[in-house]
């Protein structure tokens, strides 16, 4: 049986694919304070900024393309057995070619209704008020929004506890539940960690550290993880 490799992705592997993140620019995300547009209580207050922003995101993804880390992170499957949890809502693992990808904080290409979270559309284009889904409910992005429970996280931490090796790429392990995954992997197990400044991460154990953007480091991954193989 291959063994078990599960990967932690945050904003920084999708960085490098022009997709910024609003932890890049104090707070604001290409110009909206985050909370007016990724909170429940935003959407409150004002449903068509939060589907404009989320419009323009959707867009943004559309026209990205999967980079160097994403593809290698598929390459891995030819000698593991890859989970990939991303805390990214875009869709460049699976363009990049992973087959088993779990999205803690929900898909940009996703809709649903505002009644009823397991109501879910695929969606390409724009959102707009006035869209409804099948029960009369405003279609809303499918998106773990700020104060929002976080549905997969249970799926996520099985996969963690699961794992043989646990990599972690391009987050700052500063967003709750996601940043806790870390404390599930198997102690005795290998781990990794990439990003242009790895955090603090000294109480684990079996850690290597690989200070560099995540495509090149995703190079060095694959270097170390498959050259015994």
């Amino acid at each position: 049986m291959e063994p078990k490799l599960v990967v932690l992705t945050g904003a920084g592997i999708s960085a490098e694919s022009g997709l910024r993140t609003f932890r890049d620019s104090d707070g604001l995300w290409e110009g909206y304070d985050v909370y007016e547009v990724a909170s429940p209580q935003g959407w409150q207050k004002n449903p068509g900024v939060v589907l404009d922003f989320y419009n323009c995101r959707r867009r943004d993804v559309r026209a990205a393309l999967p980079n160097d880390a994403h593809k290698g992170l598929a390459r891995l499957e030819e000698h593991y057995n890859v989970c990939v949890i991303t805390q990214n809502i875009d869709d460049l693992h699976e363009r990049g070619g992973s087959s088993k990808v779990l999205h803690l904080h929900g898909e940009i290409f996703k809709m649903r209704s505002v009644n009823n979270e397991e109501l879910i559309y695929d969606i390409t284009e724009d959102i707009k008020l006035g869209d409804l889904a099948a029960d009369g409910g405003q279609l809303r992005p499918h998106i773990v929004w700020f104060g929002e429970a976080v549905p997969m996280i249970e799926a996520a931490v099985q996969e963690v506890v699961d794992a043989d090796i646990f990599v972690v790429i391009g987050t700052s392990l500063q967003v709750y539940p996601a940043a806790n995954l870390l404390h599930y992997a198997p102690s005795h197990i290998p781990k990794y960690i990439i990003d242009k400044k790895v955090p603090d991460v000294n109480e684990f154990g079996n850690l290597t550290r690989i200070e560099m953007p995540a495509t090149t480091g995703v190079l060095e991954l694959l270097t170390l993880l498959t050259e015994t193989k």
